[in-house]
């Protein structure tokens, strides 16, 4: 965002016609994802920091391929702007520390054709003290939390890294997660260490894991009853045909929702039980991959019993626990590329 004018820093509005006179004014100016923004005030910025503990010229990150400096003033007008309490912004924080570090390689998948959302996952006490939703319609509205503090790391890449539609942002179709995807863990009913511990973090840590996301689609099972068919589907879902990552291996999050988890749970299997069968199985044929046109060359006898992965390593699929505890569905969210992306997990202070 250029340097905002002290004209924006709006004083209180008694007069409706005067808060919609604002919306427009910022509508114009470009800094909108396409819905009405909150005006900032000066004492609203202020409450932003305050509960930051930041002081308005902090550098909270900076991004070197855009030669850019991300002060905390302006990610605070940014969550004002989005909606945010007081209260998120050490959220907002954590996300743009995140985005900013070097594993993460923001400018690959925020510039890319594929139109990566950019997943921010909450652990920690912190996510159930402010209301951050873990269960039922984890995805969908009807939180301002998530919807909030998600929106807000979105406005920040428009509006401070210009980050922006048919700009730097260079998507061929977009995804309705780059309004905005946030949600946490439902630790609760996880059977397994949380993904913050797994992570190296304690218990009692909050954090956010940030995580470029392709694509958001449902797997459904209702009849499975043991492991084995049910994370078979996952597998067919990490490595479908249209699968982006054919040339690399990527990081895949996989969201088990209520009756799935509780498959798993009463199986026993352990988190790297689950991982090590998904990525054995996440696998095709290179005759497959030919035959769609996905790999180049004619079909060699050896190409029908070659088989192609799209993961390497355990680690590169990460499982959170999360979402409504009854119907049969989770999700897959394969990663943006894990060569040139990788998610990033970093506490909230």
């Amino acid at each position: 965002m250029a340097d905002i004018p002290a004209e924006t820093h709006a004083p209180p509005l008694s007069d409706p016609a005067e808060a919609a006179a604002w919306i427009e004014f910022y509508y114009r100016q470009g800094w909108s994802d396409g819905l009405p923004l909150v005006p900032p005030s000066e004492d609203s910025v202020r409450a932003m920091l305050e509960a930051g503990k930041l002081d308005a010229d902090a550098i909270i990150g900076t991004i070197p391929e855009r030669n850019a400096r991300i002060p905390a003033e302006k990610v605070a007008i940014n969550a004002v702007m989005a909606g945010c309490l007081p209260d998120y912004f050490p959220l907002v924080v954590a996300a743009v520390t995140a985005l900013c570090h070097p594993d993460f390689a923001y400018h690959n998948p925020a510039t890319s054709t594929g139109g990566s959302a950019l997943a921010i996952i909450v652990n920690g006490p912190l996510g159930p003290a402010l209301g951050i939703n873990a269960g039922n319609n984890l995805f969908g509205p009807g939180h301002r939390a998530n919807a909030t503090i998600g929106r807000a790391l979105r406005l920040v890449m428009m509006n401070v890294l210009n980050t922006r539609p048919g700009l730097l942002d260079r998507a061929t179709l977009g995804n309705p997660g780059k309004y905005s995807l946030c949600f946490a863990e439902d630790e609760a009913n996880t059977p397994w260490q949380p993904l913050h511990v797994e992570r190296g973090f304690q218990p009692h840590d909050s954090t956010v894991t940030l995580y470029a996301s392709n694509s958001l689609y449902g797997v459904y099972n209702q009849l499975a009853s043991s492991p084995e068919p049910l994370l078979l589907e996952f597998a067919d879902a990490v490595c479908n045909l249209a699968t982006p990552n054919v040339y690399g291996f990527n990081q895949t999050l996989l969201v088990l929702a209520g009756e799935h988890t509780a498959v798993l749970a009463n199986s026993g299997w352990s988190r790297r039980q689950v991982q090590e069968f998904v990525i054995q199985h996440a696998r095709r044929t290179v005759a497959d991959f030919k035959r769609a046109a996905r790999l180049p060359g004619e079909i060699t006898p050896d190409d029908e019993t070659t088989w192609r992965y799209v993961m390497r390593q355990p680690e590169d699929l990460l499982i959170v626990c999360a979402g409504g505890r009854a119907g049969s569905w989770s999700a897959c969210l394969p990663g943006w590329g894990n060569r040139w992306t990788r998610s990033i997990t970093v506490p909230i202070t």
